[in-house]
């Protein structure tokens, strides 16, 4: 599964970078350049509308993956480049936004906005899989997450709305609990259609979230 992003307006980044004249853009070779929002073609586009701005791009580099440990390695590679910019511009994830922040003390402005834990389905179309809740609940809803899957997120369902197994919202999509009963009665488990799930424990695990896993 990748972080699923979508690019801010041309106007809100104008916004961000506002009396910044050198721009050094970053992109993401992973779930960014899978979603196209951050790969070396938007990039380059990204640069081009820069420029279009009157702004300077001091140079721009695509991570492999811009999240992970070898994050300040790579911007290592492109210290001259950078060092002369007045922020980064980063096209990646916000955690990928994060690592390059911890980088030094130069600002960095997000380019994208990160929408959730997902994959794709079909060219160009991303499906909510997870919401990192703390407290999985597949175990008892043969794979389906209710809450990812169900328009309402109901922990117990289905709702009254539910129609020849398609949801009431959306008519396109195909219900969530009736998904579940169909899982749950081709593996004779229909009892735990009837097990009552208390409502959501926002509070699992607290945020800032930190966890130690021995």
């Amino acid at each position: 599964m990748k972080s699923i992003t979508r690019q801010k307006t041309i106007e809100e980044i104008e916004q961000q970078i506002e009396g910044l004249e050198r721009i050094y853009i970053v992109g993401c070779g992973t779930c960014a350049t899978m979603a196209g929002t951050g790969g070396r073609e938007q990039v380059l586009e990204m640069r081009e509308r820069l420029q279009g701005l009157g702004k300077m791009v001091s140079g721009w580099t695509v991570i492999p993956t811009a999240c992970d440990d070898m994050t300040e390695a790579a911007l290592k590679e492109n210290n001259g480049a950078m060092e002369s910019a007045d922020c980064l511009l980063v096209m990646a994830c916000a955690l990928g936004v994060q690592r390059a922040g911890s980088r030094n003390g130069m600002p960095v402005i997000p380019a994208l906005d990160t929408l959730f834990i997902g994959i794709e389905d079909g060219p160009g179309y991303f499906r909510e899989m997870c919401d990192q809740c703390g407290h999985c609940l597949l175990g008892y809803t043969a794979g389906v997450c209710p809450i990812t899957a169900c328009h309402k997120g109901l922990l117990n369902g289905p709702c009254g709305g539910t129609n020849n197994g398609k949801c009431e919202i959306d008519s396109e999509k195909d219900c969530a609990w009736t998904l579940i009963y169909q899982r749950l009665k081709e593996q004779g488990r229909l009892d735990l259609m009837k097990k009552y799930q208390p409502p959501r424990n926002s509070q699992v695990m607290p945020r800032p979230r930190s966890v130690r896993i021995s």
